[in-house]
């Protein structure tokens, strides 16, 4: 798990999950990527994160990056990680890691829309 991972924390049978502040911004991206991802096919491997990611930054987004940060996300309750064959993993958000995207996008449009009036 990486120094800014935070697993989910269960007291007295709730299990809280990390809010957007406590993730890294690759975190945050990754979950982006993951949703668009659902979007289009309902299949998400790890390749295919790695491909949307590789649109948004100049450098290339290396297994050493990206593999730890699916597993620390699966870690926090974020998305759930399956296994398809002995090399391939498929990736979908939990519906913690959906909420967490939606909330982010309201607070997005709550701000750029203020900022238009």
């Amino acid at each position: 798990m990486s120094v800014h991972a935070t697993p989910p924390i269960t007291d007295g049978g709730t299990i809280t999950h990390p809010t957007w502040t406590e993730l890294t911004a690759f975190e945050g991206n990754v979950l982006y990527a993951i949703a668009r991802l659902e979007r289009d096919d309902p299949l998400t491997y790890g390749l295919a994160i790695r491909d949307v990611l590789e649109e948004y930054y100049t450098k290339p987004i290396n297994h050493g990056r990206l593999y730890p940060t699916l597993d620390d996300l699966a870690d926090q309750g974020l998305i759930t990680k399956t296994s398809v064959d002995d090399r391939t993993n498929k990736y979908k958000l939990t519906d913690a890691g959906y909420e967490l995207l939606s909330r982010r996008r309201d607070e997005l449009t709550a701000v750029l829309t203020e900022e238009d009036q």
